[in-house]
């Protein structure tokens, strides 16, 4: 496991972290690491499918501008223990914002080291994965320019 791998597993460790990786993870990835049964948990708020507007900046710099609606599925939930639990997920899988919200929820409460060894551990490197294998694919497209020095350039 890489370094960079293990400081994206530490960033779990609050709770804007493990959101994220949860909002970001594939939703079959997810429900594999999670039970086939959820813990007894009652729904504040069933899963719902909505739009939310993303935002660009040009330059990473400039003023913000909309650049388009994003389809997102948002869920809260309380466990029988009294954890609460919310997700937002990208896309339309009622199923995968419910685990996401299980999971904030369990996080909250004493089985956050096993939850996050079983199940955030193996998100963030099956991330991290994808972005190397991503960057390793962009990497292999570049092109690399240069001048050769003429007689008149002296």
């Amino acid at each position: 496991m890489s370094s960079h791998t293990i400081d994206r597993i530490d960033a779990t460790t609050d709770r804007q972290g493990w959101m994220g990786l949860l909002a970001r993870a594939k939703p079959a990835l997810l429900a594999a690491r999670m039970p086939e049964a959820l813990p007894d948990h009652s729904l504040l708020r069933a899963p719902e499918i909505g739009a939310v507007m993303v935002q660009g900046r040009a330059g990473a710099t400039g003023a913000p501008f909309n650049l388009g609606e994003m389809t997102v599925t948002r869920c809260s939930l309380r466990l029988a223990t009294g954890q609460v639990g919310h997700a937002v997920v990208q896309g339309r899988d009622r199923d995968h914002a419910r685990r996401a919200a299980v999971v904030d929820a369990l996080m909250q409460s004493d089985t956050a080291a096993a939850i996050r060894e079983q199940v955030l551990a193996p998100l963030a490197e099956a991330e991290e994965t994808a972005r190397r294998d991503r960057a390793e694919k962009a990497a292999a497209t570049k092109v690399e320019f240069f001048t050769m020095v003429r007689g008149e350039d002296k």
